[in-house]
């Protein structure tokens, strides 16, 4: 019942908020990198800090960047289909 409710409130947001779709993939770059390759790394580091070794350090920094590039070329595309379909 609660999932259902879920479903449809969706719905009804994304039927009534214009570009809502826009606004979710814009969401949804921030989130995704931040989730999947900053956070687990940086709480790695941050948990084992006196314990990682040195290539352990430079796999994590360059996960981490690389989770960054993304999250900002997948903020810079959705920006720019918002200010896109905006004007």
């Amino acid at each position: 019942m609660l999932r259902s409710a879920l479903v449809v409130s969706t719905l009804i947001i994304a039927l009534s908020v214009p570009f809502f779709g826009l606004v979710m993939a814009l969401v949804g770059s921030l989130l995704t990198m931040l989730v999947t390759y900053i956070l687990p790394c940086a709480c790695f580091l941050a948990i084992l800090k006196g314990k990682v070794t040195w290539y352990q350090i430079s796999v994590c920094s360059f996960i981490m960047a690389v989770g960054v590039c993304c999250a900002c070329v997948g903020t810079y595309s959705s920006l720019s289909r918002i200010i896109q379909n905006y004007t």
